[in-house]
Order: C-alpha cells, then structure tokens, then sequence
C-alpha cells in the first residue's frame, strides 16, 4: 500500500490508502527517501487560492479561462520534490537500488513509466536529502540564472555565468528559490550578491550561506547608493524577484540601474496592485522578464532543457551541499505530520523555511 497526501479542501488535508498496483514491462516502481514542500505552491491548494482552482490553462492561446476551472477537490498530487530508491524495475537503463529525483507528490512509493515521468539519477554520494531540489526547485532557479544569461548574450549562451558573472546581483526574498537562486549567482562569478528581506531569521540563513543582505521593504535607495556605474547610473546590473508578493516587484524595479531587466521567478496569487508601472519601470526604461520553469528562453531549448539545468542544480549542491544541508533544510520529520504542519503554514502559525518529510 502506499500513503498518499491529498488535499481534500481549503483547510483540509488527509491520507488516502491506494494499492500498489502490478509493475507493467516498461516500468520501474520507487520507495520515497524524502519529499520536500514548496510552501509557495502547495499552500494555495491548502488555503484555495490557487488559479488552477478557478480556471484552467489554454497553452495554444497561452491564456487562462474562467469557464472551467483545471483542478477540483480533492487534489491528489501536491509537491514535485521527490527522492525515491528504485525498488522494483522492468525498464532498461533503471537498475534496483538507484537513487532518482522526481516530482509525484507526498507519497509513500510511486510506480513510473520513464516514457513520460521525469526522472533525474542522483550520484550516490549525493546526500539524498538534498536530491529534493534536483528535479524541479533547483532547475526553477537555474533558469532564473538562463534567462538573465539571454538577456546579455541572446541566444549565444554558453554557461549561466553570462548574465550574472562580473555584475552586480539583487534577489528579492530569502525563501527557497531566493537563497538557491542567489547561491547559483554568487557560485557563477556575481562581483557581489545582496539578498533582500524582511525577516531576520532569514537573513541570517542568507549570511550564513556567505551571502550579503539587506533588511527592509525598500531596497533601493541603499543599492542604488551603494552601486554606482557612472553619473544617473546607479542600482544593480540585474534583480532576481523571488518573493511571491507585488512589493517584492516594487523593490525589485526600484534597486535595478536604468536600461536593467528584473528576472521574474516569483508566483503572484493575489494580484499586483502595488506595482505602479508610470513610475520606476517607466522613467528608467527597465524591463521584467518572467523566468518560470515551463520555458527556457527561446531559441534556447535545444542547448539547455531541463536535463541540462538539473546537472547544473547538482553541481551545486556538490560544492555547496553541507552549507544547504545545515542552514536552508530547516525541518525534516515523518510524513505523518506534513498535514500538521502544512496548515500551521497556511495559518501563519509557524515559520519554516524548507521542510523535508520522510515515510
């Protein structure tokens, strides 16, 4: 049998026993190590404010319609930040006792067909704690990293240092995304890496990770003081905006140096009344630029696909994994108290920064 999470309501969470089903040929089936959760995406399900709630996704027209909404009650598969071990395997290539990252939700065990379910093998000495990230969160970051390159360099890009390598950096909050994010740009060569936020304890996760930090709700004045290109050209060369709130984006667009691109990674449930684009964004002639996961930029996919930048996520880790391990992975415990927890988070009753449950 295997433990599934579902959401079966705003404010309801509970386990769903399923069978394990046969493995067919062509299959492999995984035993979950560890599930990481993205609170920034998970919770909307948890509190029902996720749009796929009340609309669905057209991707030919690229445009979101109100008439039928993509996904209902009881959801299923929340998070996509998963390590499993290769139990059971009647598929080449997929050998038993392999370690894979994947993205099937908070889950026991998981029978995947390599046809159309991705999965990454992790090198064994590789903790597998930090595999979570490999799959989807890190490869989201990594194309923060790809898009800021394509800015530079159109579609001549070689390595994600070309848009961060030598310049200044601003990231815009100190969850997840923004932590790893900015590691990747002070890893890839950034002259200096300053991390903005309102929470200390947060910043102190940032400092520890040998990244510089700024508090407060206004970034702007003091990047732009502290910044200086030449006369009318103050700010960072480039912002990463990296918080799921409109006043991220609003000191995103007030710390960028005139003529700069903000690479967007951040996911906006709540509208963006804030922004007021007849100001900075208009006067500076700046530009913003949406980085999520589900394109690389054009004219790019044949160099650079999710492969390429879940090899990056793991170089990564690789030089930076023990600092990780210690500072960002602030909860890890049993499965059997993500429910607890996902709604203590929902209801702002308590803080995590990353947690990691295991079976």
């Amino acid at each position: 049998m295997s433990r599934v999470l579902y959401a079966l309501g705003p404010g309801e969470l509970a386990f769903a026993e399923e069978p394990d089903e046969p493995l067919p040929e062509g299959r492999f089936r995984v035993r979950t190590l560890y599930t990481g959760l993205s609170a920034g995406t998970e919770i909307t399900f948890v509190r029902g404010t996720n749009p796929y709630l009340t609309s669905s996704w057209d991707p030919v027209l690229g445009l979101f319609r109100p008439e039928e909404p993509a996904e209902a009650y009881p959801v299923r598969r929340l998070g996509y930040m998963e390590v499993g071990e290769v139990t059971e395997s009647r598929t080449p290539g997929v050998e038993a006792g392999e370690r894979v990252a994947m993205a099937y939700g908070h889950r026991t065990s998981y029978v995947a067909d390599p046809l159309t379910d991705r999965f990454v093998p992790l090198p064994p000495e590789l903790d597998p704690v930090l595999g979570v990230y490999v799959a989807h969160m890190g490869p989201i970051c990594a194309n923060g990293l790809l898009h800021a390159a394509a800015d530079v360099c159109g579609g001549d890009v070689r390595a994600l240092s070309d848009g961060v390598a030598g310049r200044r950096v601003a990231v815009v909050g100190a969850g997840v995304v923004g932590l790893l994010t900015a590691l990747f740009a002070a890893s890839h060569g950034a002259a200096e890496v300053v991390v903005v936020d309102e929470t200390p304890a947060r910043l102190a996760v940032a400092e520890a990770l040998g990244l510089g930090v700024l508090s407060g709700d206004d970034a702007g004045p003091t990047l732009k003081r502290r910044w200086r290109h030449g006369p009318s050209d103050h700010g960072a060369d480039v912002v990463f905006q990296c918080r799921g709130r409109p006043s991220g984006l609003v000191t995103a667009l007030r710390a960028l140096r005139p003529q700069g691109t903000v690479i967007d990674l951040a996911f906006y449930t709540d509208g963006a009344a804030e922004v007021r684009l007849g100001e900075e964004f208009h006067h500076n002639n700046l530009a913003i630029r949406c980085a999520q996961i589900g394109r690389v930029p054009r004219g790019l996919a044949h160099l650079w696909d999710r492969e390429r930048l879940s090899a990056e996520t793991i170089a990564l880790l690789r030089s930076h994994g023990d600092l990780i391990r210690e500072h960002l992975i602030t909860d890890v415990l049993p499965l059997s108290e993500a429910p607890r927890l996902m709604l203590d988070v929902a209801a702002r009753k308590r803080h995590v920064l990353q947690a990691v449950f295991h079976p």
